[in-house]
């Protein structure tokens, strides 16, 4: 099987010349990219490292970013990226679990990377003129390329994503290269992509999305739009003036492309293709994107940066909530809550309708091996052979997976598993509704309590909303018994909700 490497290099033989990479001012083709990437896998070689060392990124999605992840694939180094929003002790904690031997950052990481001693003890990769680097950037354009760059096997490991830490220290996932190029060749079969694509690439390159948007455009020889931060009014400009034909994006992002007011102004007909991850869409949003883009293809893909796809469904509208079936290169099945471990457990499969978790095969192609460092972590979520998602969902009569909630986000009222994801779809087609998150708090009696956390669009009280969940199908026992109104729902940097803030109280009050 090609390593990375060698992908990108089949686009750069198949067409020089197609244009590969846009980011504002610059705007490369495959043949003017690939000079640039062997001239920075000449300055990274003479840094010293090598094969299998850890480059750690710090970095928004720049075009300086996307070249050091295809250098790194080049040469059999681990890209490691970070989130650019991290404080010094993430940043110190995710340096040393790598063991990182270098670091690369920009000017909104720069206080960040002063304050952790492990970058400060390794070589430091300036972008865009950021203070505190041993090495400028733009320098590293001016090396040599190696006399022999394409040195990565598919057994190689090619990145390394850090989970969330929603609990805890975040983990390392490592990645071979033949699982990201099966991750890859995945998106553009399931997405049926078509040669010279372009994509919008808002996504972080530190998540699983960002990376696959990145990685399935050289499959295709396609175009990749950088946009370094989420800016709906550029999103739209990007769209428009590049000819943008998908979108793979989390619902939050749609959610204020719609909402923007130039919306309506932009011409978004180049569109075919929809892609959503990362979080549940609610019903409401997706009657609203269906109507605005007229998609050929609407899709919900859920997976994990542990698994990039466990299922698809290439009709997202047709039939709300459903996550579809196993992608191309899993298997999976929900078995019941109370699962043990080990072979019983994989096989305590849950009925039709019945909520469960979600368990996926660790054979497919697009699967990891295990976390960096954690046996505790592989300990808990892979057992003989699959993964435990910690995702809740039941499979429907028709053989289609509903994703429910997670498993620590499932609320326990009266005895009762209540999933917040159904409630927040019913209270999204109110109107008067903008953002909805629900979550459990603490009861006397019931021992959790149904919160619904709402921002509106218009006048709205927790009557109107009571009355509008009585006249829905959601269960009696499943109605919210108290509404707080909120500015603002908070969000991961990926658009996930954070019920734990919710819980914490930490939200402002409308």
């Amino acid at each position: 099987m090609f390593d990375l490497g060698r992908t990108f290099l089949q686009s750069v033989e198949r067409r020089p010349n197609r244009l590969a990479l846009v980011d504002g001012d610059v705007r490369l083709t495959y043949a003017q990219w690939h000079e640039r990437i062997l001239r920075v896998a000449g300055a990274l070689d003479a840094m010293g490292l090598t094969r299998g060392d850890h480059l750690l990124v710090v970095l928004q999605n720049r075009w300086e970013m996307a070249t050091l992840h295809w250098a790194c694939q080049f040469l059999g180094l681990i890209v490691t990226p970070v989130n650019w929003r991290a404080k010094g002790d993430e940043l110190e904690y995710c340096a040393r679990d790598a063991d990182a031997r270098a670091v690369a950052f920009e000017g909104i990481s720069a206080e960040a990377v002063a304050e952790s001693a492990a970058c400060q003890g390794i070589p430091r990769i300036a972008v865009g003129g950021a203070q505190g680097g041993t090495h400028a950037f733009a320098g590293l354009l001016a090396a040599s390329p190696p006399a022999s760059p394409y040195r990565a096997t598919a057994e190689d490991i090619s990145l390394m994503l850090y989970t969330s830490g929603t609990t805890g220290k975040p983990k390392g996932v490592p990645r071979r290269h033949r699982a990201e190029r099966a991750a890859a060749i995945a998106q553009v079969a399931q997405y049926s992509y078509a040669v010279g694509e372009v994509t919008l690439g808002v996504m972080p390159l530190y998540h699983t999305m960002g990376v696959r948007s990145l990685l399935s455009m050289a499959i295709v020889d396609g175009t990749l739009v950088c946009l370094p931060r989420f800016d709906a009014a550029e999103a739209l400009r990007l769209i428009e003036t590049e000819k943008v034909t998908n979108l793979f994006l989390v619902p939050t992002l749609y959610h204020d492309l719609l909402g923007h007011p130039a919306f309506g102004k932009a011409d978004i007909r180049s569109v075919t293709t929809i892609g959503f991850a990362g979080a549940p869409m609610n019903d409401a949003l997706l009657q609203r994107l269906a109507a605005a883009f007229k998609p050929k293809l609407f899709i919900n893909h859920f997976g994990s940066s542990e698994i990039y796809t466990f299922t698809i469904d290439r009709d997202a509208p047709a039939k709300p909530g459903s996550a579809g079936r196993a992608g191309v290169n899993c298997r999976i099945r929900v078995v019941r809550l109370d699962a043990g471990s080990g072979k019983s457990g994989v096989e305590a499969l849950a009925a039709p309708g019945q909520e469960g978790e979600i368990i996926a095969d660790l054979r497919g192609d697009e699967a990891f091996e295990g976390y960096w460092n954690r046996p505790d972590a592989d300990l808990k979520s892979l057992r003989d052979g699959w993964y435990f998602t910690g995702d809740t969902g039941f499979v429907d009569a028709d053989g289609d997976l509903f994703v429910t909630g997670r498993v620590d986000d499932m609320i326990i009222s009266g005895g009762e598993n209540i999933s917040p994801v159904d409630i927040e779809s019913v209270l999204s087609l109110h109107p008067a509704v903008d953002e909805v998150a629900v979550a459990g708090l603490p009861d006397e009696r019931w021992g959790q309590k149904v919160v619904a956390f709402v921002k509106g669009r218009g006048p709205i009280d927790a009557g109107m909303l009571d009355a509008h969940c009585r006249n829905s199908s959601l269960p009696n026992y499943k109605r919210p018994r108290e509404y707080v109104f909120v500015q603002a729902v908070p969000k991961s940097p990926v658009g996930k909700i954070l019920r734990r803030k919710l819980i914490a109280g930490e939200f402002d009050k409308a």
